[in-house]
């Protein structure tokens, strides 16, 4: 099975790569990515890169195909930030690794997913490499925009860029069935309650746990009849996204924190004690990465609910100023709850709580505290007296 038939419907993007990739003496040696999320952006950056190292263009089935979609060619870096950023350190050893002259391949290639965490320092760093790549290195940045809080400007007019789109939710379904074995049903579901974002979908259809939370959060808009209740609701949010990052971070720390340790010598005894001595450092700067997953597993769990949230009032927008218009859903398997709120808050009301959902992720990313950002929420969300 070709290397693109990863890139779910996109078939203009995969063309476009596809020439790219057949005309090597005409390479763009910095490319961006761009789409919303679930568009599948960086895994076309990982098709691509695939295509760039295979004999054949990306047959997906030769040593160097599997090797990088499995993540372990040695010239295919893929860095993708686990914590709140890419600081300028990590950066720069990208740089370095990107200095080299390919070992295997045909290529050195560099794939950042997340660009837009990168730092200023990091971004400078990395634009530096950008305006004078060496002859057999390749940049593939993703990003879920052009916007220049995204992606810096001097990077963007240095790249290539590829727009992706949302795939179409038959398509994302159809993936479902033929690469997963999900039941058709349940596959139809999962992509339609997704909005066309593959990962989710796959993840709502995997795991049970996953669809109840999605419909706790989708419960929410209803139930803010009280202030008390506003709270609750808050206190649920704010409680849900701490679970799955204390659940997340506890099958990884340990493991992390236990290799560290056996490597600069903790326990060990005569000349060793002075290595584990020197390497309290390496513990300190572990623990900071850990907390800093931890923060951002916490706000990934927050943003989803809080996207699923804006979409349900955009339902209720849509349903109030169709004017019997057929237009599709967010969350079609909701229709009826997104039908009362329309009798309930209008158009106007729907707007002013889509404004809110929006105003609170931007809090959370000015690193305002998330109990007091999801508060103030809610309260914004109250339903009127009946």
């Amino acid at each position: 099975m070709s290397v693109w038939s990863e890139v779910i419907g996109q078939p203009a993007v995969v063309a476009e790569l596809q020439a790219a990739v057949a005309q090597p003496t005409a390479m763009t040696h910095a490319w961006l990515f761009t789409g919303p999320p679930g568009s599948g952006r960086s895994v076309a950056a990982r098709a691509f890169a695939a295509a760039l190292q295979c004999p054949d263009g990306g047959d997906g089935t030769c040593h160097a195909c599997r090797t990088v979609l499995a993540g372990t060619h040695a010239d295919v870096q893929t860095v993708v930030p686990e914590g709140l950023s890419i600081g300028v350190t990590e950066a720069r050893e990208l740089v370095r690794v990107a200095g080299r002259a390919p070992s295997q391949g045909r290529w050195q290639v560099v794939v950042v997913e997340d660009a837009d965490r990168m730092t200023e320092q990091a971004a400078n760093a990395v634009l530096k490499m950008i305006e004078e790549p060496p002859p057999r290195t390749v940049f593939l940045l993703c990003a879920p925009s052009l916007h220049p809080e995204d992606v810096p400007v001097t990077i963007r007019s240095r790249c290539r860029v590829v727009g992706l789109r949302t795939p179409p939710v038959d398509a994302v379904a159809d993936v479902l069935v033929r690469r997963d074995g999900v039941d058709p049903a349940l596959a139809a579901w999962s992509a339609g309650a997704s909005g066309g974002h593959v990962g989710r979908a796959r993840h709502l259809a995997r795991d049970e746990t996953a669809r109840l939370a999605r419909k706790a959060v989708l419960d929410i808009p209803l139930s803010l009849v009280s202030l008390a209740a506003c709270l609750n609701a808050a206190d649920d949010l704010v409680g849900a996204a701490k679970e799955e990052s204390d659940r997340t971070t506890a099958a990884l720390d340990g493991a992390e924190t236990e290799a560290v340790k056996a490597s600069i010598g903790v326990g060990a005894r005569g000349p060793g004690v002075a290595a584990a001595s020197r390497g309290a450092g390496v513990l300190k700067d572990l623990e900071k990465r850990q907390k800093s997953r931890a923060t951002r597993i916490g706000r990934d769990s927050l943003d989803r609910a809080l996207v699923d949230l804006a979409g349900l009032y955009r339902d209720a927008l849509v349903l109030d100023a169709a004017a019997g218009e057929v237009l599709p859903l967010n969350h079609p398997d909701r229709r009826a709850d997104a039908e009362e709120l329309a009798r309930r808050i209008g158009a106007e009301g729907a707007l002013r709580r889509i404004d809110a959902v929006l105003a609170c992720r931007t809090a959370l990313e000015q690193n305002v505290k998330p109990q007091v950002a999801v508060e103030a929420l809610t309260v914004a969300l109250r339903l009127p007296a009946a």
